[in-house]
């Protein structure tokens, strides 16, 4: 009895393996290789055939009309993704030059997608162009990479390191100059806080010749006060004599 149990278990145990193995093979996205690949050769093709003035018509069209486009020229790529595809093709074209010979085409699938490789000879260096698929097999980026010699390698190695340590001491000097700067900050103090004094002193001058002013114009109005009368107590006129100077006692009782 025990041993026909073992059996049933057995069996039911192979028959859920199985099913789960046929369930991740129909999860598993099935790519036909040779349409992804026949649609980045025309990809690429188009692209070698189209001048500046081309990609600026469709750089300009509204994104609608571009999806629109690639509907009909049966392209599956979205519009946005077309235009980002260009943009790497013009950067490839100004590193590597233009296309001599495509040699071969590679295909491999990814965790998420597929990706379609092709070994390419430009005019400057050789390198290859990679053509990014989704699991709709719908082409989603282009990306160029030009193949360096190891001297080219080290020229752009230096060129970084010379170009970062260049900056860092730009920046150090112009440190250093701010700082350099910091001593003439109490002489600008010191120059802005005398202004007020200066302002003060001119006040207190003004205020000295006002005051001498009224002092005079005073003393002239006694001149003639005391004149009128002396002339009065006399019985003469002020022609007759002239008050040239006052003094005024120091116990003045009146």
């Amino acid at each position: 009895m025990k041993k026909k149990i073992s059996i049933v278990g057995l069996v039911l145990l192979l028959i859920f393996s199985f099913s789960g193995c046929g369930k991740k093979a129909e999860d598993k996205p099935v790519y036909d290789k040779e349409a992804m690949t026949a649609n980045v050769e025309r990809i690429v093709e188009t692209f070698r055939e189209m001048t500046d003035e081309d990609f600026q018509v469709f750089e300009d069209m509204p994104d609608v009309q571009l999806t629109m486009t690639m509907v009909t020229a049966d392209l599956p790529i979205e519009g946005e993704d077309f235009l980002s595809m260009i943009e790497a093709w013009k950067a490839g074209v100004i590193e590597c030059g233009e296309i001599r010979e495509i040699k071969d085409y590679n295909f491999e699938e990814l965790k998420s997608g597929a990706v379609v490789t092709l070994d390419t000879e430009f005019e400057e260096r050789n390198g290859e162009i990679v053509v990014k698929f989704d699991e709709k097999m719908n082409m989603e980026s282009m990306t160029v990479n030009a193949d360096y010699s190891m001297g080219e390698i080290l020229e752009k190695a230096g060129l970084n390191t010379i170009l970062g340590m260049g900056t860092v001491f730009a920046v150090l000097i112009f440190i250093s100059f701010i700082i350099y700067l910091f001593k003439y900050i109490p002489v600008l103090e010191a120059k802005f806080s005398r202004k007020p004094k200066t302002t003060t002193e001119a006040k207190t001058t003004t205020t000295k010749v006002v005051e001498e002013v009224e002092e005079t114009a005073d003393d002239e109005e006694l001149i003639a006060v005391i004149a009128a009368a002396i002339a009065a107590a006399e019985g003469t006129s002020t022609d007759g004599f002239v008050v040239r100077s006052i003094k005024r006692r120091k116990t003045n009782r009146w």
